[in-house]
């Protein structure tokens, strides 16, 4: 299998795309648990539409799906070159990771889009990067992630490890670090979040005090085939955890509706509030 994944993705560029519809399309028929978990995401999170947008943006979030087995091969098992020279792409606010109190390190908030592993890889040949993951639940695939992430990363640090990545934060590193999944109640709190009650992480006003690092977000989006990654200031003064906390899950809503079909609909983000049934 490994051996076919790693195939497809050094076959030339313009296969891709036509590589992922296809992926995409027998995904939809059948990943029938991943389906209706996005059909039910997409539901809550957008009730005023009808059912034939739910169906249309069902339907291209799966092809975006099919695509990120594509781009998670490239970013696991491309050469720099050849992503450099094959891949059409921008990074936008790099400057923000130097000009803004230089001496401290960078809390990087990003959501989960499809093609997260391809955005990470593509941000880490332009800058030193460490990131925090949960760990995959079958050991092959993980060692397969680590290996693929530790490619262009510098270093990885489980969730649940926070002492790791603080340390790195301490000594001015950039750290990517996602809170747009429903991890339990441990450390987090019920806030909105595409106005449902959302299970909500509260850690990122700890950390950043914590550590004094600065607080940013990467934004990564396709623009006409053309991949851009965004970074922005998340100004943070004056709020505690709950605010800060609310006022990144509206960040995250706004970036999401700007691209909608890209986002990973296929998490159970509302398993915590609206019940593990709610997805059945």
């Amino acid at each position: 299998m490994m051996t076919l994944w790693q195939g497809l993705c050094h076959l030339p560029t313009s296969w891709h795309q036509l590589i992922g519809k296809f992926c995409g399309k027998v995904l939809l028929i059948l990943a029938k648990k991943r389906k209706k978990i996005a059909e039910r995401n997409l539901e809550v999170c957008f009730p005023d539409h009808s059912n034939e947008e739910h169906a249309k943006l069902l339907h291209d979030n799966f092809l975006y799906l099919g695509r990120s087995f594509i781009e998670t091969g490239i970013a696991w098992f491309w050469a720099n070159k050849r992503i450099q020279d094959q891949i059409d792409y921008e990074i936008l606010g790099m400057d923000l990771l130097t000009t803004h109190n230089q001496d401290n390190g960078n809390l990087i908030i990003f959501k989960h889009s499809q093609h997260l592993e391809l955005d990470a890889r593509i941000f880490a040949m332009n800058a030193e990067l460490y990131g925090v993951s949960r760990s995959h639940n079958s050991p092959l695939m993980n060692a397969i992630q680590d290996k693929g992430r530790l490619t262009s990363i510098k270093g990885t640090a489980d969730k649940n490890n926070p002492r790791k990545f603080m340390k790195w934060l301490k000594a001015g590193k950039n750290v990517l670090y996602a809170v747009d999944q429903d991890y339990g109640w441990s450390h987090s709190a019920k806030l909105k979040f595409f106005n449902q009650d959302a299970a909500t992480i509260m850690t990122t006003r700890k950390i950043i005090d914590a550590t004094n690092s600065n607080l940013l977000f990467i934004n990564s989006y396709y623009q006409d085939n053309k991949l851009i990654l965004k970074l922005e200031l998340i100004e943070h003064d004056g709020l505690d955890a709950s605010a800060l906390a609310q006022k990144i899950n509206d960040l995250i809503e706004d970036k999401i509706l700007q691209h909608p079909a890209e986002y990973l609909w296929m998490h159970r983000r509302f398993k915590s509030t609206l019940g593990k049934n709610f997805y059945k």
